[in-house]
């Protein structure tokens, strides 16, 4: 893989996409239809927007081996999925506690790592781990004595959380032969396609709908999408994954902050101190936990 400097600062480029995607759970909030339609427009609009770069380099589609795009296909579904239950989360939880818990995303990826790859991990790494792992267990059972629908929240956003690191495994496997805008328009139309059969399944109606809600789809597929995922794909080249999942911890902060700012939401102590101290462990995790090895 070429390693030509970026024409702009990576590191710029992460922070851009940090900052869109905490608008993510802030704008499904604001919509006012089902979770399912909500993440089916976002990825729908998103690869209309790609279809120029489509169009342009479709000669790469047509080189796809079978083996690549059924992976695609596959990591696809994961993350269709993967949307469905967060967006749903956000309907019984606070938006600090799951995005918080969606975002453990970095743990999981690790370990899944250590469990396939056969990767070493410290004793640091063991007790990041631990930390997080409490701390995200002190974010639910807060939720658990609050209402039982806040802990039903909670636990879709964790298995969002596993179904976003199963996507992320694979897509670290194919983006090794595959361009970043041939890979992630394989990936989201296969989302689209997914997503459309759940909701068609589900007996959601795909119209009509208000134009705020259609408003917060395109914004949608703009800033958490194009502006947000697409960019990190993009910024993994120079700055590496674990910078990239690192980075990602940066969004339950953000979030946070909108929906203190748009829908007056307080965080609650257990969610606070449980976000610091899955901060602090996921830090330590990815920090000292594994050994490096060369490439």
């Amino acid at each position: 893989m070429s390693k030509k400097s970026p024409v702009i600062n990576p590191y710029v480029v992460v922070i851009i996409a940090v900052l869109s995607i905490s608008t993510s759970a802030i704008l499904v909030r604001v919509a006012t239809a089902p979770p399912g339609i909500i993440a089916f427009y976002r990825l729908l609009l998103t690869i209309i927007i790609m279809l120029p770069y489509v169009l342009k380099y479709r000669q790469r589609f047509k080189e796809l081996h079978m083996k690549t795009a059924v992976l695609c296909i596959i990591a696809g579904i994961f993350l269709g999925f993967h949307f469905i239950l967060w967006f749903q989360s956000l309907s019984y939880t606070s938006v600090a506690s799951s995005v918080v818990l969606v975002t453990l995303q970095p743990l999981f990826a690790f370990a899944g790592a250590i469990m396939i790859f056969k990767e070493n991990v410290r004793a640091a790494g063991v007790t990041g781990a631990l930390l997080a792992v409490a701390g995200s267990v002190i974010i639910t059972w807060g939720d658990f004595t609050v209402s039982g629908q806040a802990f039903y929240g909670d636990i879709l956003a964790l298995t969002a959380c596993l179904l976003i690191t199963v996507y992320l495994l694979i897509g670290q496997a194919v983006r090794t032969t595959l361009s970043l805008m041939t890979y992630t328009f394989m990936v989201y139309t296969s989302s689209t396609v997914t997503l459309f059969l759940f909701n068609f399944l589900a007996q959601n109606r795909f119209y009509p709908y208000p134009g705020l809600d259609w408003l917060m789809f395109l914004l949608l597929a703009i800033l958490p999408m194009l502006l947000g995922h697409s960019l990190l794909n993009w910024a993994v080249k120079w700055v590496g994954v674990t910078t990239i999942s690192m980075s990602i911890l940066g969004e339950p902060v953000g979030s946070s902050i909108l929906a203190y700012i748009f829908f007056d939401e307080i965080i609650r102590s257990q969610q606070l101190i449980g976000s610091l101290i899955i901060l602090i462990g996921i830090s330590i995790y990815l920090k000292f936990g594994t050994r490096k090895h060369d490439h």
